[in-house]
């Protein structure tokens, strides 16, 4: 692998930056970045994924044309948590929720299941998983963790999150502890805003840090930083942590210690694309402390940055030499994760969800089952009126896709009639009649919220269903059965995907 003093400025440069495209197969966007800009990471999102022997042969082809230019590989990163954030469903183990393995109840488990995903990761090509999620889940209205915390109190996350960054680093991934210096305590979601954490240092220390501290003495790869101010740390308070010298140097650096990767979320989430804008910003970034810059989506603003910087350095605004202390983190950390891709299967199929991670995964989604009060059973005589309410528009958590596997799935199968609704997160007036009309005749209904705790209009909608034929799935956020009191049932798994929706099906139908 080419050393630190081998690479010219551009080459150096293209090494600060992970970038996303579009598509299930290397498009011109991608191959150009590769091979004419020489970017030294690639994030994968839902939209790059399909089947195991597809984004094999996608990781795969990225990097045959990296080595085209470089024999530095990529780091080739995605965000599989598990249950609400999991890029890839199809053929591998499914994970449950951060917050659904603090449920289940064994940090063995959490170690272990996360160990078994995080391998058929690495046999699909991947290098970095941008997990564990350490931030503390103590804000209900909390619209961008929530269940991808581990838990509500600082022990209950440095414990699950420990075991989750043990279970990542054992399968030869590189982890990330996200998001520094902590997104629990925020009621604006950063994907669209700026958040504020207004605390002040004591409280940080005693929570926000402490998890941060734990992962880092754990030995944690790598760091992602959030798009959140800290006026405790950063008297601007325009600046976000992403972006300001005191968080990512004054704290992480220097008083946390902290000598691996330091990570950005995405700049192109609307607290920096919409303030200083994604390019700017990503500039900033840099100067405060971060080593690779995530753009995930546009080619104009990802090359945009690598000019940028690279005039900034002509021009004496940033120092060679603080370029050369990111690169050689970022190589240090490719010497010790990236695998040798030429040796990995071109089809690892065989390899992936084998038995006994997948028995491990369902009995651990069945223990995560909670339930608030009495939990009737469904009639299976009776039919059934589901009510599921789905994403309509994308951030970066969810994506925008056609989903066959609701809860409907696992009802059908086991021989109920089902007649579904699915509707979008605010549904509207109309919509909300019509359910209601449709409700009023049903035998049982069924209703999947979605955060719902967030959303007035699904409380309108749950306020016009008779509470004594009503059974409340949370479908995210647990605090919706908090909404009711008198349900036949309310229950979650924390997540509304396919096993969690199974795990919930059975427990519908049998106490």
């Amino acid at each position: 692998m080419m050393t630190l003093d081998q690479l010219s400025l551009e080459q150096k440069i293209g090494q600060l930056l992970m970038v996303g495209f579009d598509g299930l197969t290397p498009n011109a966007h991608i191959e150009h970045l590769l091979r004419q800009r020489q970017v030294g990471g690639v994030i994968l999102f839902r939209r790059n994924v399909d089947q195991p022997p597809q984004i094999a042969a996608l990781n795969r082809a990225l990097q045959q044309i990296n080595a085209e230019r470089s024999d530095i590989p990529l780091l080739i990163g995605i965000d599989q948590e598990g249950g609400m954030v999991a890029r890839i469903e199809n053929g591998v183990t499914p994970l449950p929720s951060a917050l659904a393995f603090q449920a289940a109840g064994s940090v063995d488990d959490c170690e272990t299941l996360t160990r078994y995903a995080n391998e058929e990761l690495r046999q699909l090509g991947f290098t970095v998983n941008f997990v564990p999620d350490v931030d503390v889940n103590n804000n209900p209205r909390n619209p961008v963790i929530g269940v991808r915390a581990f838990g509500e109190t600082v022990e209950q996350v440095i414990t699950y999150s420990l075991a989750a960054l043990r279970g990542v680093q054992a399968a030869g991934l590189a982890a990330t502890a996200k998001h520094f210096p902590g997104h629990g305590d925020t009621d604006v979601d950063s994907h669209l805003g700026l958040p504020r954490v207004p605390h002040d240092r004591a409280r940080l220390d005693a929570v926000e840090l402490a998890p941060f501290r734990a992962a880092i003495a754990a030995g944690v790869d790598t760091v992602m930083t959030s798009h959140v101010v800290f006026p405790a740390f950063e008297p601007d308070p325009n600046t976000p942590a992403t972006m300001s010298h005191a968080v990512l140097t004054g704290l992480l650096r220097e008083e946390l210690g902290f000598e691996g990767v330091v990570f950005t979320d995405c700049l192109e989430m609307d607290a920096i694309a919409k303030g200083p804008g994604t390019v700017a910003g990503a500039v900033a970034a840099f100067k405060a402390g971060a080593d690779i810059l995530l753009i995930s989506h546009t080619q104009a603003r990802q090359e945009g940055f690598l000019d940028a910087l690279l005039a900034a350095v002509q021009q004496g605004e940033i120092s060679e030499s603080r370029i050369d202390q990111s690169v050689a983190r970022i190589l240090a950390l490719k010497a010790a994760r990236a695998t040798n891709w030429q040796q990995l299967p071109v089809d690892p199929t065989a390899q992936l969800a084998q038995p006994q991670a997948l028995a491990l995964s369902q009995d651990v989604h069945r223990r995560a089952v909670t339930t608030v009060g009495q939990c009737a059973v469904l009639n299976p005589a009776q039919p059934v009126l589901l009510i599921t309410l789905e994403v309509h528009e994308r951030t970066e958590m969810d994506e925008v896709e056609p989903r066959t596997d609701t809860l409907a799935a696992p009802l059908l199968a086991a021989g109920l009639t089902v007649q579904e609704v699915r509707l979008p997160l605010a549904p509207g007036a109309a919509d909300i009649a019509s359910v209601a009309q449709l409700a009023a005749q049903a035998a049982q209904v069924v209703m999947v919220s979605y955060n719902a705790i967030l959303q007035p209009a699904q409380q309108q909608l749950l306020a016009q269903f008779p509470a004594h034929k009503l059974w409340l799935v949370a479908g995210r956020l647990p605090y919706d059965l908090g909404l009711l009191d008198n349900a036949r049932g309310r229950l979650t798994v924390f997540a509304n995907r396919p096993a969690a929706l199974a795990a919930i099906a059975e427990r519908l139908l049998k106490p």
